[in-house]
């Protein structure tokens, strides 16, 4: 019996003790980059937490508009070079010639991750439009639907691990950030690689540019100043960091005045100055009622003197020369608000499409956007949304697109594309863009 139960421990201390990883005996990294990667591996791999709010627990109470409000004129843009648009993230109103009409759909890349993503809504620009798919390839694409070139930097033993990149153009080159670590730039004309570096732990939010600067934030907190050059760090701040990571990517903006204006996971707002001087900095958990490990936020809105954004189910307007509170609601938008004139507009993740009094925060009107859909589809999430032409255009989590009144609120109806959509959409030249989940690109006039 002894002999058996001696056995019996050798063999599970022999299973137990293997290293599965290294079977195909191809492995090439070292040991600390291994353990990085499974780790990363282990935690992509570990389900998904994707929760669908019911309006029992949000903001749902539809409020009647007793007039139109005016908008201003619809702005036309050519090109969509950073997610946001500009440095403050400020969209606006954007022309936009109408969604009757689908000029574009083409399946461009892998869809290798059953997972739930957090997808980067694409880039145009020069009549190209820039996307990347889930294994890390940035593609350039006509608008017609044909690929241009396309780009994977990644080895083989990065092959497992799902890739959420963040993209910007500038000066004919796409600067990339990605959630492994990897920091680099290819040509925009034909994807060639200029550089790259690792700073080893994953990045967090989107790259903002200001002349020969690059400034991001890492899972940690940690936010970065780097040489457009060649990606050597100029300098950085560590702010708090929390022991839950942050899946949602982390506030930046830069103001008008070349400040930069970051919200952390750890609830910190700062304000800086390209040098890495902090002008100020303020705890947004003391305003409200949420855990610091689960803190999750809206990227920063930057008005003329406002910053604006949703967090822990608030909405806050500061003052952006002091950092001063001006008001907080308790509603939460899905993604960046959107200011035109004295409104903000936001919609909720479970569906509710609001406008705020920029001076007051009081509610101008609110309309369930949901309605317009049957009610064995109200199971999903408002995923983004944009202003175009005085229409609010929202995406949703199954698929549908649905159109509303900027001016009334009122819902005017909704189309379905077939494919899950986590990105926001975009406008550019009068044209509406949307990334799904499974790497389709949708064109709409």
């Amino acid at each position: 019996m002894n002999k058996k139960i001696n056995y019996l421990v050798l063999l599970f201390f022999f299973i137990t003790n293997c290293s599965f990883d290294n079977k195909s005996g191809i492995w090439n990294g070292n040991e600390k980059e291994r353990k990085k990667v499974l780790a990363q591996e282990k935690k992509q791999t570990s389900g998904d937490n994707t929760r669908v709010y019911s309006s029992n627990s949000y903001f749902s109470d539809e409020v009647k508009s007793l007039s139109e409000i005016n908008l201003s004129a619809a702005k036309k843009n050519s090109f969509w070079k950073m997610n946001g648009l500009n440095l403050q993230n400020s969209t606006g109103n954007i022309y936009l010639s109408g969604i009757q009409n689908r000029f574009l759909k083409m399946k461009f890349g892998k869809d290798k991750f059953d997972i739930s993503k957090i997808v980067m809504p694409p880039l145009i620009f020069n009549e190209n439009i820039i996307v990347s798919d889930d294994v890390g390839t940035v593609f350039s694409i006509s608008k017609r639907g044909k690929i241009n070139w396309k780009k994977n930097i990644y080895k083989k033993i990065h092959k497992k691990i799902y890739k959420n990149l963040s993209l910007f153009i500038n000066n004919n080159k796409i600067y990339v950030a990605d959630n492994i670590g990897f920091i680099y730039v290819v040509n925009l004309i034909d994807g060639e690689l200029v550089w790259i570096k690792n700073i080893d732990v994953p990045i967090k939010s989107n790259i903002k540019i200001l002349e020969d600067k690059i400034f991001l934030i890492n899972q940690d907190n940690r936010i970065f100043c780097l040489s457009i050059k060649d990606g050597s760090n100029l300098w950085d701040i560590r702010a708090s960091s929390t022991f839950i990571k942050s899946q949602n990517f982390l506030g930046l903006a830069i103001s008008k005045q070349k400040d930069l204006i970051v919200l952390t996971s750890s609830g910190d707002l700062f304000k800086i100055k390209t040098n890495g001087q902090v002008l100020w900095s303020l705890k947004i958990n003391s305003l409200t009622n949420q855990n610091t490990d689960f803190f999750m936020s809206s990227n920063i809105l930057l008005g003329e003197d406002e910053i604006i954004f949703s967090a822990s189910n608030t909405l806050f307007n500061f003052n952006l020369s002091s950092g001063y509170l001006n008001w907080k609601k308790n509603v939460s938008s899905v993604g960046t608000p959107i200011i035109d004139g004295n409104n903000v507009f936001i919609v909720s993740s479970n569906g509710y499409f609001i406008n705020f009094n920029k001076n007051s925060g009081n509610i101008i009107w609110s309309s369930d956007v949901f309605q317009v859909l049957k009610k064995k589809k109200f199971n999903t999430k408002v995923t983004g949304f944009v202003l175009g032409s005085g229409k609010m255009i929202a995406t949703t989590s199954n698929g549908y697109i649905i159109e509303s009144s900027a001016t009334s609120g009122k819902v005017l109806g909704a189309k379905r594309i077939g494919s899950s959509i986590s990105a926001p959409p975009i406008v550019s030249g009068g044209s509406l863009y949307i990334l799904t989940e499974n790497s389709r690109i949708f064109g709409f006039n």
